[in-house]
């Protein structure tokens, strides 16, 4: 390994430790907001991606000012039946922000797929914005997201470039920790109405109870992570 190399594998414990003391602390609930509303980003566009992969329609997602956020799509023209359509399309919501995360973190191994995966990054909050956002604070986030990891990559520096990455990588997959009360409710009311979560969405298109599956998304997570951490320390 190079000196430049061990830098960088130094630079991602000390972006976990940062990215973890700032969820605990009280008084830096401000500067975790606009992150637990990209969280809900990745999160809806897990839904709706999942339901495009499987042969459906995305139609749009909206954010709200709470942090919360829905994805409105279609399975009619899907070539699964509809059980395995639901169960997919909510177990993309769920693990959609640690899968990216994991390969955010992967990617911040070299600095050309580091690179790469930032602009791809910047480019699909910009797809999200001209085709599926429909709310005024999913569209104010994300346009100022973009706009700052644009300006990153102005800077032309791999440092830079790496730390981001990886800062985001892992507020991505642990913001698993902040759905903890949502992977484990069955059910909830939204606008007086009364609406099952993904996990219960899941159990009643498969197996089991939403709890379990609500462990099986965090194991899931959990070693995504470890994964990832593992291919980045990788010689």
């Amino acid at each position: 390994m190079t000196g430049i190399s061990k830098r960088f594998d130094y630079t991602i414990i000390v972006v976990a430790l940062v990215v973890v003391v700032l969820w605990q602390l009280p008084y830096f609930g401000w500067f975790q907001y606009p992150f637990r509303l990209l969280g809900t980003w990745f999160h809806e566009m897990g839904h709706g991606l999942t339901a495009l992969l499987a042969g459906g329609s995305f139609e749009y997602l909206e954010i709200y000012e709470n942090g919360g956020g829905v994805a409105y799509y279609h399975l009619g023209g899907s070539y699964l039946p509809a059980f395995m359509g639901n169960a997919l399309v909510a177990a993309g919501g769920l693990l959609g922000p640690a899968i990216v995360g994991a390969l955010l973190i992967v990617s911040a191994k070299s600095h050309r797929s580091s690179m790469i995966a930032l602009r791809i990054l910047i480019g699909i909050m910009i797809l999200s914005l001209l085709l599926w956002i429909r709310s005024f604070w999913g569209i104010a986030v994300m346009s100022c997201f973009a706009v700052f990891l644009f300006v990153i990559t102005l800077f032309k520096s791999r440092k830079l470039e790496v730390v981001v990455i990886l800062f985001l990588g892992l507020q991505s997959v642990l913001s698993t920790y902040l759905q903890l009360d949502y992977l484990f409710t069955k059910q909830f009311e939204r606008d007086g109405a009364i609406q099952i979560s993904d996990t219960q969405a899941i159990a009643e298109n498969t197996i089991g109870t939403y709890w379990i599956w609500a462990i099986f998304i965090i194991l899931m997570s959990v070693y995504l992570l470890w994964k990832s951490f593992r291919y980045y320390f990788k010689k």
